[in-house]
């Protein structure tokens, strides 16, 4: 039985729905899903979101439970239990440790736990939760206690796997669905990198590096800007939430959070990924590949099975090293570039689809069904 055939209910709950990789593999896995006839709906914890709009552009049902980052409400899980209770799905998923949790106690609440399945979401990999507040690395330590309650546990990357199973996590079913990229989205454009270039006044013969990430301690800018120092003549484009405010640096264009990521994207000669820690599957790295953009990647998560043999991965938190494979790249004939960038593109489409991304939720909501 497919999906589409069987139409088991959805009901996805999500932290929230800014435009973060998970929310946003949410977004293109419900639209997608929806043109097929599937039956889904989304429920966030936090109101409002960037994602939201395109969800609901599409058509999908999203409702939201007035909750803040600070203060969970016991009225929004009861809420959470009225949907569940009135609507019925054959499956809850969550997305998120904190709407892991919620969907649990949800769950129970709903008094549906024979009938609806519970399926929680972890993206992440080795997070050093040294860098984060009280509520994140209680929800991680209550997750991992609570690991047996949902049916399934889906990730995004071995990496997340493994580290989860490292920190206690023992569920009954470990699930591996790798994201999936759009890449009739994401995909070379001769035309968006003249204009790009044009429009933000780089010359065309500059070497432009790319990055696409939100500011926080897992991306690590300040190893990018230290490599930076060390490759005079690049310049590099950072792209994401939070990265107007980064003290200026030489060299450096940092436009903030952007809704036209692919064409950006296309003005770039290298996609950069210099993550400490705490990736699962970068979809920021992924993209860039779809655009053609050869890889340099930290080996975080699960970046060496995302770039195999088109790109090159380094250690994290080396600047040196970082810069040596930026140089590298760099440096090539402008022919083995373009053979890189193609094999590159080749690597997702044929590797991590959408479609291929598709394909395995259908299997695994039929293999619970």
């Amino acid at each position: 039985m497919t999906l589409t055939e069987g139409r088991p209910s959805v009901m996805h709950v999500i932290t929230g729905l800014d435009a973060g990789g998970a929310e946003t593999q949410l977004a293109q896995l419900l639209i997608a899903m929806r043109a097929k006839g599937a039956n889904h709906r989304v429920v966030s914890l936090m109101p409002g979101g960037a994602v939201r709009a395109r969800l609901l552009a599409a058509g999908v049902a999203v409702r939201d439970l007035g909750m803040s980052r600070r203060r969970p409400r016991l009225g929004g899980l009861c809420r959470l239990a009225d949907y569940i209770a009135d609507e019925r799905p054959r499956i809850v998923q969550s997305w998120l440790y904190h709407a892991d949790l919620a969907a649990l106690v949800a769950h129970r609440l709903s008094f549906r736990w024979r009938a609806t399945k519970l399926v929680w979401g972890l993206r992440c990999s080795d997070l050093d939760l040294t860098h984060y507040g009280l509520s994140l690395r209680l929800a991680v330590r209550l997750g991992a206690k609570l690991s047996r309650q949902p049916d399934a546990i889906v990730v995004n990357s071995a990496a997340g796997q493994a580290a989860h199973e490292a920190i206690g996590y023992r569920p009954r079913r470990f699930v591996l669905i790798e994201n999936g990229i759009d890449t009739t989205r994401f995909q070379p454009n001769a035309a968006a990198r003249a204009r790009v270039r044009a429009d933000l006044g780089i010359d065309p013969a500059t070497p432009l590096i790319v990055h696409v990430a939100r500011v926080d301690p897992m991306k690590d800018h300040a190893t990018l800007f230290a490599a930076l120092d060390a490759l005079p003549g690049v310049r590099a484009l950072l792209i994401g939430a939070g990265t107007e405010r980064l003290p200026k640096h030489p060299g450096v264009l940092a436009l903030g959070r952007r809704a036209d990521v692919p064409e950006l994207l296309d003005a770039g000669d290298l996609m950069v990924l210099p993550s400490a820690f705490g990736e699962g599957f970068s979809n920021a790295l992924a993209e860039g590949m779809a655009c053609g953009l050869p890889a340099v990647a930290t080996d975080v998560g699960d970046a060496r099975r995302i770039v195999g043999d088109t790109g090159l991965i380094v250690k994290p938190r080396d600047p040196q090293a970082l810069a040596t494979a930026i140089r590298q790249f760099l440096g090539e004939a402008p022919e083995a570039r373009a053979a890189r960038g193609a094999a590159s593109r080749r690597r997702i489409v044929e590797e991590f689809s959408l479609d291929r991304l598709i394909g395995a939720y259908d299997a695994f909501y039929a293999s619970l069904a």
